[in-house]
């Protein structure tokens, strides 16, 4: 029977386990948005999971939307990731870089005083995170469909660095209403040209950057992030079932290693239509218990499952699963921050 100790082959990665460590912004990279030693010894606590998906990573300064998140646009965040990325490979788990482009979600100090950009000119309900004092998101400015092809391009660099530090592959962030998403969901994109209007059209801006990071890395080495409920700063669609069931048959003809999707399980989840269609892993995500877990995995309605929050408290999570053992409470006031209070400092079984 699968569970979270066997084995899997997601593409081109083999994990030496079925438990992944869901990406987490956790705000401690400099202001430069280079990795610290401190995350080095953060992510080395997790690597007991098969898989670590890092952090949302962004691939160039206009992209961010919250301080100190790490970054692959340059030579210091290579040099950076390298580090962490042989803590992990001592403890023989794989480690793929989340690229990310905020969209909207953002705010003109954050960007040396430009307009975020989005697919179309509309302005999401809710506050800018983490920023004080609290403000309203702007409107964002409309890419023009050059812009747009010139994020396609900085994919494809990020991608090329990601090789260059040592990575196993690339997941591509098109989840939680940041910038794929809102070309992805028709409430945030009322575009004209090639990139608005049919779910080939909306799609068409994510399907660019997976082809073009399959063309640095091979198909065997990208995933993609997806929230199919858009149920993340201000998201929705006409058709979700329409829009991700398209999505995840063109990602099952590209014969990507994984999918990884945010959606908690209930009756009208649309990862199980996912998982069909595209016929390529599938992650499970989004308030997983123990049992629901197992559960998802021995009736293979998921192929791996993956904990955010859990794993942030239990840096020994996969120890404490298998043996069914208590888990430590996550203190929420610490998740976003500087230094290793409720980061590296919580404790393990057998410490």
């Amino acid at each position: 029977m699968t569970d979270f100790s066997t084995p899997a082959q997601f593409g081109d990665l083999q994990l030496k386990n079925r438990l992944v460590l869901a990406p987490l912004t956790r705000t401690r990279a400099t202001e430069d948005r280079v990795p610290t030693d401190l995350m080095v010894e953060y992510y080395q606590q997790r690597a007991n999971a098969g898989l670590i998906l890092t952090e949302a990573t962004v691939i160039s300064e206009q992209a961010v939307g919250y301080e100190r998140t790490p970054g692959l646009y340059n030579q210091a965040q290579v040099q950076g990731w390298k580090k962490i990325i042989e803590a992990v490979h001592q403890q023989d788990s794989k480690i793929v870089v989340q690229l990310w482009h905020v969209g909207r979600i953002s705010d003109p100090s954050l960007l040396g005083g430009e307009t975020p950009v989005s697919a179309s000119a509309i302005q999401p309900a809710g506050q800018v995170s983490l920023l004080r004092p609290k403000r309203d998101y702007v409107t964002p400015r409309a890419l023009e469909t050059a812009e747009v092809q010139a994020i396609v391009e900085q994919y494809r660099q990020s991608a090329i660095l990601a090789k260059e530090a040592g990575f196993d592959g690339v997941e591509i962030h098109a989840a939680n209403g940041y910038l794929i998403d809102q070309f992805l969901q028709s409430s945030t994109n009322q575009r004209q040209d090639q990139y608005g209007g049919s779910v080939e059209n909306r799609a068409r801006f994510l399907l660019e950057i997976v082809d073009a990071v399959i063309e640095v890395w091979g198909a065997g080495r990208v995933g993609v992030h997806l929230a199919p409920r858009g149920d993340s700063h201000d998201m929705g669609d006409a058709a979700p079932r329409e829009t991700f069931g398209y999505v995840a048959e063109q990602l099952g003809q590209r014969k990507i290693a994984f999918i990884f999707t945010r959606e908690y399980v209930a009756e009208d989840s649309i990862s199980p239509l996912i998982k069909e269609k595209s016929g390529v892993p599938y992650i499970a995500n989004e308030g997983l218990t123990r049992d629901s877990a197992l559960a998802l995995l021995s009736s293979g309605q998921a192929d791996a499952v993956a904990f955010g929050r859990s794993y942030i408290a239990n840096p020994d999570l996969y120890t404490r699963l298998v043996e069914n053992t208590e888990l430590n409470e996550l203190d929420v006031q610490t998740m976003y921050g500087a230094g290793e209070h409720g980061y590296t400092d919580y404790p393990s079984l057998h410490a």
